[in-house]
């Protein structure tokens, strides 16, 4: 087999791996609070629960379900997502995109693609070329924030008044984003894969800003970059029980001519939990890529 062919069958077997673990989490266990309907099915139509103080809950396992539609329910009939080995639902004429379109390629969200600088597209044909063997996915290192957004990997919210939490299960990777009040970092700050993120509510949305990437960053499986000159937006919106919309904007005037955002949804996972995902135990198939 070939360079090129060994690359490309590598990637997609990491891929089909990690989609086929969506339906490899905990053993079912019932969500604590889950609002039923009369048949005793989950509501996922009702609305978004509150904290305490009475900021909407995004609390949740999460799951990618689509992008760039109109905010309406995801649930149909109000019945729960599919679980572990239960059927495919039918098709629906309204249901939004699956995921892994924006895994590959965040530009498929956005109107027009993305408004590349012309190095950045340079860049991102060259990595294309190379089958992504560069991605930091492929070599068990931290993918950058909205290449776990699409992830087909859930991922776990967990919220407190003083900071959001969110555990991928892609890479094991964890995301703090403050919402204590406390500023960013300064412009000296020593850069990181994830950025550092200040949170704050405005109505029932979590705007987070995030700022200090390190460069050189993917955003998709297809290399579209971020740089170190990057601030990313996100605003976070609970619709109703069962459904997250995350609206991200990104500003890299390194990378890009605009700034430009793309519309995410996250569809709620009942009765299960994450799982332990190890990534790189005895990982040998990357030395084969450069010969």
């Amino acid at each position: 087999m070939n360079a090129h062919a060994l690359r490309t069958s590598t990637f997609l077997v990491v891929l089909a791996l990690a989609s086929a673990r969506i339906a490899a989490q905990w053993d079912p266990y019932p969500t604590r609070g889950a609002p039923k309907l009369a048949n005793g099915q989950p509501n996922l139509d009702a609305p978004a629960p509150k904290t305490a103080d009475g900021k909407p809950d995004l609390t949740g396992v999460w799951e990618n379900f689509g992008w760039d539609r109109p905010s309406t329910s995801i649930s149909g009939t109000g019945g729960a997502p599919p679980g572990p080995g239960a059927a495919p639902a039918p098709a629906r004429s309204d249901a939004a995109p699956s995921g892994p379109n924006l895994f590959f390629d965040i530009g498929a969200g956005v109107p027009g693609g993305l408004p590349f600088q012309p190095w950045a597209a340079d860049l991102k044909k060259k990595r294309m070329a190379d089958h992504s063997k560069d991605n930091p996915d492929a070599h068990c290192l931290p993918m950058g924030n909205m290449q776990f957004h699409t992830h087909p990997q859930p991922r776990k919210i967990i919220q407190t008044p003083d900071v959001v939490v969110i555990l991928y299960e892609g890479n094991s990777g964890i995301r703090q984003i403050f919402t204590d009040g406390r500023p960013l970092p300064p412009k000296d700050a020593q850069p990181t894969w994830y950025g550092y993120s200040s949170g704050t509510w405005i109505g029932d949305t979590l705007v987070v800003t995030t700022s200090r990437f390190r460069d050189g960053g993917w955003l998709d499986v297809n290399g579209s970059p971020l740089t170190d000159a990057a601030t990313m937006t996100e605003r976070y919106r609970r619709v109703n029980y069962g459904t997250l919309e995350m609206r991200i904007t990104v500003d890299d005037p390194k990378a890009y001519t605009k700034p430009w955002d793309v519309t995410i949804r996250q569809r709620i996972m009942l009765d299960t939990d994450l799982i332990e995902f190890i990534c790189g135990e005895n990982e040998k198939s990357t030395r084969y890529f450069d010969k």
